[in-house]
């Protein structure tokens, strides 16, 4: 599927996702995850580029311990949530699959908002 074949669909409630929080979601047969840093959240396919395996161990725990990078509990490579771009780690350079998605009437959905 690609990005602009994405219907506007709500993937879960913005209180399900700690102001520092990641969560796993699978929709529609594809394995995401939100990552929240306070009022921004983003979207990405969950699959590691180095290895193509998911990226977390423990359900929901895809940030460092300090909540501030998404980690790869395979190998440790780390990556901004702003961008999914891997900054430590065997794939420096390479980026995750980001989705697009937006907020509204306290849901996180996928897909782009009318309102752009």
């Amino acid at each position: 599927m690609t990005d602009d074949q994405l219907a506007p669909l709500p993937l879960c409630r913005l209180d399900d996702l700690p102001l520092r929080g990641s969560k796993g979601i699978m929709h529609q047969g594809q394995a995401l995850f939100a990552v929240r840093q306070g009022d921004r959240v983003f979207v990405y396919e969950n699959r590691c580029p180095h290895r193509g395996v998911p990226l977390e161990w423990v359900a929901d725990q895809f940030l460092d311990s300090s909540q501030r990078l998404i980690q790869c509990a395979t190998h440790g490579a780390l990556f901004l949530p702003e961008s999914g771009e891997c900054v430590a780690g065997p794939c420096v350079g390479q980026s995750l699959r980001q989705l697009p998605c937006y907020l509204h009437d306290g849901q996180l959905w996928l897909g782009v908002s009318a309102c752009d």
